[in-house]
């Protein structure tokens, strides 16, 4: 779905391509055809008969039509976590092998903005040996052109030998069109994009139209058409060229098929029938393409060095002038957020289905399992997943009612996987298995959030309490030991905990809050560390005690004219003024100092040397271009450097002490700001957690950016990961605009120097910068008012309340 939804595609354009598909292919045997995504197709097989499936896989055994990549989708690779790209190639490859006993072996990417290594080495290890990329930099293209290096082996970073090797073929031109894929002239090849004949519905830009081939021209035409084949040869080292034929929204109609293969033919026969042209020209699949360039450079033999080897990724995408496609690496944040959120759901609730599954075939009570329809709700939810590491989706390109679209898919499949997480989990933590019972009315178990819509936050459940005990039962679905805090609402103060062994636990009681100064009693936060073995399952108890052991937090609240009311029955809140004196938190790691008058950041105290690190953090605002060419969902084209997030008022500042974490919360207008301290042992006292819950739904051609400023002598480099995959090193370039030196970051940035390093863990996708020495930035979420001229004919306006989430870490090199 882009510009319209993925059901909207399929019933106005997608199915008839496949249906004439069937019919055209079969009129000729020279015809060929190639296809890529499976969420498509699978659509469309399932409701097609017998007869055409057989057709179908005819033509694909007479090497007619070939599905390439053959994922789900074709993915972004920039947004995408490498579980999703993973689960969409898998999702697409399966289908294919169940229904049609195909393995696709080359791949096709000519959308994607910009291009990742990690899909290389996931194709490599699909068992591919062809790749296929297109929008790479005008600059990179150039050079790899001048160089005779547009056909390269793809190797890993890390690979020391050639084992990672993919062959892959760049395109060389702007586009992917007709117009872009014959030859250097735009001007010629669009007069053979016979879709564009004159009397149709599109034309010509240039303003010159394409004729029908007949006895009259076909010389004229086919030495036309074959100088630019020529042309577009000399930037590649064999003499056998590839020329795609397609574009978007393309063969659609039955009379496009005839128009495009018919007249192609024509200039096919004639080019064939003169030797001494020393041309041989046909219709080709890709598999066809790769198969003749292999063999014409002899690359059967010895790993021979014919083709260059190169490693590294194709980020920034700029497709001309200054036009950089790192807007795209934020746009629609909730989305990108969301995104993670079901990817998560969906590991837990694979591995729990699945142990449940082997449990349930042990007793025949148990068959009541409802292990079929789980599994289809499973299915559902890696589909859903799968669609949205499309390059429309999770890169926030597509109109708002598709946006809409996707994010009820992911919404009704994260509600779909926490029944899959409770029914199976029910089967699991029985110690009785006889006493099991399903019930679809009341489920056993019932999970401590719930989301009421696609586009709002997650709420807290509140779990009632009585002397009899309430078990909350806690998963951990890593393969590692964790001990890890946890923190559920109850509706009373009065709370014991008892842990899986039945004994008592530590437990923090903090208070839930109704905007920044007033404490809801209707419910209260309580906090303890739960220590879980690898994929184990935990069951804790918690009742109401006349007397509690748990330890409450304490509040400061810092406010320009504080309101001395009544003090609270329970917690202990003290009023305060902002004042330049620093606000200290600390754990058995370290000493964190923040400012008095923002309540951010400013200095932090590793306890372990004793050395004290400048770590200044910011928020500031970045604004678009006065030029006609402004940002849009694509596009980042600031108005210069970012100005600081000015605001008249201090903002109210909450501190909480308390015995598993302390905390500082200050309230901006347009984000809420969140310092988290744990004080357990390991990476997660170690590190910082932070939350911004941004809005910035009142903007105009704005987006908010969090900086942290260190005295790291980061000399300009400073590292990015790749799909949560692998690092990839960068280098700030002050000769590039500001917008060149944005890159993606999926889970992780880090800058560092001799001594220390400093690492943003991020649970969302967004983008990031290192702009000066020192520095890392990310940028949180963009609103802007216009289109920027990339196809979506809109801009960036449906913004939500959104959490962006991380952990700061900083540690001794």
């Amino acid at each position: 779905g882009w510009l319209k939804t993925f059901d909207d595609y399929f019933r106005d354009q997608t199915q008839h391509i496949l249906n004439n598909m069937v019919i055209k292919l079969q009129e000729d045997n020279r015809r060929k055809f190639m296809w890529s995504e499976i969420s498509y197709f699978s659509k469309w097989w399932d409701g097609i008969d017998s007869q055409r499936k057989d057709a179908v896989k005819r033509l694909i055994k007479d090497g007619q039509f070939e599905i390439v990549t053959g994922g789900w989708v074709m993915p972004d690779e920039a947004s995408s976590h490498y579980f999703a790209l993973i689960d969409q190639l898998i999702e697409g490859h399966q289908w294919l092998e169940k229904n049609l006993g195909v393995k696709p072996k080359s791949g096709w990417a000519v959308d994607p903005f910009g291009h990742s290594p990690t899909m290389a080495y996931l194709l490599k290890r699909t068992g591919f040996s062809n790749m296929l990329i297109q929008r790479v930099h005008y600059s990179v293209k150039k050079h790899f052109a001048m160089q005779k290096t547009l056909e390269f082996f793809w190797r890993q970073n890390w690979d020391l030998g050639s084992s990672t090797d993919i062959l892959c073929h760049m395109m060389p031109f702007y586009s992917y069109d007709i117009p872009h894929t014959c030859g250097p002239d735009p001007k010629i090849c669009c007069q053979f994009d016979f879709k564009r004949l004159p009397g149709g519905r599109v034309s010509c830009p240039w303003r010159v139209p394409p004729e029908a081939i007949h006895a009259g021209n076909v010389q004229h035409r086919a030495w036309m058409i074959l100088d630019q084949y020529r042309k577009k040869s000399k930037l590649f080292r064999t003499k056998v060229l590839l020329a795609p034929l397609g574009d978007d929204f393309r063969y659609a109609e039955s009379s496009e098929w005839d128009q495009q293969y018919q007249n192609y033919q024509k200039l096919f026969d004639y080019m064939n029938s003169h030797p001494e042209w020393h041309v041989k020209a046909q219709f080709g699949t890709l598999s066809d393409y790769f198969e003749a360039l292999r063999k014409e450079s002899n690359l059967g033999e010895k790993h021979s060095n014919f083709f260059p080897v190169l490693s590294g990724d194709f980020f920034t995408y700029a497709d001309r002038d200054h036009h950089y496609w790192s807007g795209y690496f934020t746009s629609r944040p909730f989305y990108k957020r969301l995104d993670r959120v079901l990817e998560s759901y969906l590991r837990a609730a694979e591995i729990l289905y699945s142990l449940a599954l082997v449990q349930s075939s042990r007793s025949e009570k148990m068959s009541v399992f409802p292990s079929v329809e789980n599994y289809k709700l499973l299915t559902e939810a890696r589909r859903n997943l799968g669609l949205f590491q499309h390059h429309d989706a999770i890169t926030g390109t597509s109109k708002d009612w598709v946006v809409v679209d996707y994010g009820t898919r992911l919404f009704h499949s994260i509600m779909n996987l926490k029944k899959v997480i409770v029914d199976s989990a029910h089967i699991l933590v029985l110690k009785d298995k006889g006493a099991y019972n399903y019930d679809t009315s009341t489920p056993f178990l019932k999970m401590d959030d719930v989301q009421s819509s696609q586009d709002s936050l997650p709420r807290k459940t509140v779990i009632k309490l009585t002397s009899q005990p309430r078990y909350l039962l806690v998963y951990n679905p890593m393969e590692q030991e964790r001990f890890s805090v946890i923190s559920v609402n109850v509706n009373t103060p009065r709370v014991q905990l008892l842990s899986p062994l039945g004994k008592p636990v530590t437990v923090q009681i903090s208070a839930v809050w109704d905007g920044a100064t007033t404490v809801s009693h209707e419910a209260y936060q309580i906090s303890f560390v739960v220590h879980l073995p690898p994929l184990g399952l935990g069951v804790y108890q918690l009742l109401e005690v006349q007397s509690s052991e748990a330890v409450l937090a304490d509040y400061n609240i810092y406010m320009r004219n504080s309101r001395q009311e009544k003090p609270d029955t329970l917690f202990k809140i003290k009023e305060m003024q902002n004042s330049v004196d620093n606000i200290i938190l600390e754990n058995s790691y370290m000493k964190l100092w923040f400012s008095g008058m923002s309540g951010l950041l400013e200095k932090i105290n590793t306890k372990e040397d004793g050395k004290n690190h400048q770590m200044k953090v910011e928020f500031a605002w970045y604004g678009t271009t006065s030029n006609r060419d402004k940002s849009g969902a694509y596009l980042f084209l600031p108005d210069g450097d970012a100005k600081p997030y000015i605001f008249t008022d201090p903002p109210i500042i909450r501190v909480a002490y308390g015995r598993i974490f302390s905390e500082i919360v200050c309230f901006f207008h347009h984000v809420t700001h969140t310092m988290r301290l744990y004080n357990v042992q390991g990476l997660e006292g170690q590190s910082l957690e932070v939350s911004n819950i941004v809005d910035i739904r009142g903007e105009y051609n704005r987006e908010l950016a969090m900086r942290i400023s260190s005295d790291i002598n980061s000399q300009n480099r400073f590292y990015t990961d790749l799909n949560g995959y692998q690092i990839q090193p960068r280098l700030t370039m002050s000769k590039l605009p500001l917008q060149a030196n944005i890159y993606p970051m999926t889970t992780m940035a880090y800058i560092q120097d001799v001594g220390v390093r400093l690492t943003l863990h991020s649970a969302q996708s967004l983008g990031v910068a290192s702009l000066k020495n020192g520095q890392l930035e990310v940028i949180m979420d963009r609103r802007l008012m216009q289109d920027d001229n990339r196809g979506l004919g809109q801009g960036v306006q449906d913004n939500k309340i959104t959490a962006n989430i991380f952990r700061l870490l900083l540690e001794k090199r």
